[in-house]
């Protein structure tokens, strides 16, 4: 089993697909990293040898922020918006969309899937 940044990539799987189990790679980085490494992206993680990991793992380190630094910059990104009180960083704070999307409707996943209303709210009565 590949570890890489802190992750256990899927050995069944192909590089391209598996690299993206890392938090801020892509599909499009994936590819850039395996061209860069020159491995072929059909190549599955199982078949590997060290030295194509090794690579791979050192373009990754050297490159790109990935996992806990990035969470870690994401984090402090959100924190330093809300502190200078930008109309971004309030919306962060009250757990809304903060990119412009519309709420009447469509907010459910921001907002963590409330469903307040279950129909009319209208009850119907049963004869006993």
């Amino acid at each position: 089993m590949a570890r890489i940044s802190g992750v256990n990539i899927p050995t069944e799987k192909r590089v391209v697909i598996a690299l993206t189990y890392i938090y801020g790679i892509g599909n499009a980085r994936a590819k850039k990293i395996l061209q860069q490494a020159q491995v072929d992206e059909s190549i599955r993680v199982k078949d590997l040898t060290d030295d194509q990991v090794n690579m791979i793992r050192t373009i990754i380190d050297k490159n790109f922020h990935v996992e806990g630094e990035l969470r870690r910059e994401v984090l402090q990104d959100v924190k330093r918006m809300k502190d200078i009180n930008c109309y971004r960083g309030s919306r962060h704070a009250k757990r809304l969309p903060a990119r412009g999307q519309r709420t009447k409707t469509n907010s459910r996943t921001v907002r963590g899937n409330k469903r307040l209303t279950a129909g009319s709210g209208r009850r119907i009565l049963t004869k006993t």
